[in-house]
């Protein structure tokens, strides 16, 4: 007789799969096509690794790449919203957080209110680790659009003062990290990947 409790964990493994065919509008950095959920989550999840070492305040990495791993399975039901499309912004939260009832509704109560909590916490972005997380999930997406000549920048005609909205949390938790980004924006700018307003 199989476990429940192990039968749930490979059930949530398994329905994990689905993130390998969700599209974001990010393209690769070598422009041949669009990466995925499961993607940009190992992405970013690497470069917490690597680039903790600048964050202002010490993070746990274990807790902030355990939110970079789960921080977008909601997305499985819930679709991937572009973050620069205003409209389809309105009702994100909501349909984030029916798809989060639904997810972590798989596993075992114990284990899928953790991992819920994790994706609660990245999402309210108070905590140092929230914070640093969400810093690493939009400085992934802005390096993708730096080193592919504008990416989605460009295609959507994107301002330089929503890039600067976007790139914000990246402000509070790393002013290295900040300065590096400043740097690039401007940059961007003059080489005509974004526009001013």
């Amino acid at each position: 007789m199989i476990d429940k409790k192990l039968e749930k964990d490979i059930e949530f493994i398994v329905e994990l799969d689905k993130m390998k065919s969700i599209l974001r509008q990010t393209r690769l950095i070598d422009r041949s096509r669009r990466e995925n959920d499961a993607e940009h989550s190992w992405h970013i999840s690497v470069m917490a690794l690597l680039l903790s070492e600048y964050a202002d305040e010490d993070v746990d990495v274990c807790k902030v790449i355990k939110m970079l791993l789960i921080h977008d399975v909601v997305e499985i039901y819930a679709g991937d919203t572009f973050c620069y499309d205003v409209e389809a912004s309105k009702d994100k939260k909501e349909r984030e957080l029916k798809a989060a009832d639904k997810i972590f509704g798989i596993l075992e109560e114990k284990k899928g209110r953790e991992l819920r909590a994790l994706w609660e916490e990245f999402e309210e972005k108070k905590t140092k680790e929230a914070l640093f997380a969400a810093s690493m999930d939009r400085l992934q997406p802005f390096l993708n659009n730096y080193y592919s000549d504008g990416g989605t920048w460009k295609r959507f005609n994107v301002s330089k003062s929503a890039i600067y909205e976007r790139i914000a949390p990246l402000k509070n938790s790393s002013k290295e990290l900040w300065k590096f980004a400043r740097n690039m924006i401007e940059d961007s700018f003059d080489k005509g990947y974004i526009r001013r307003e």
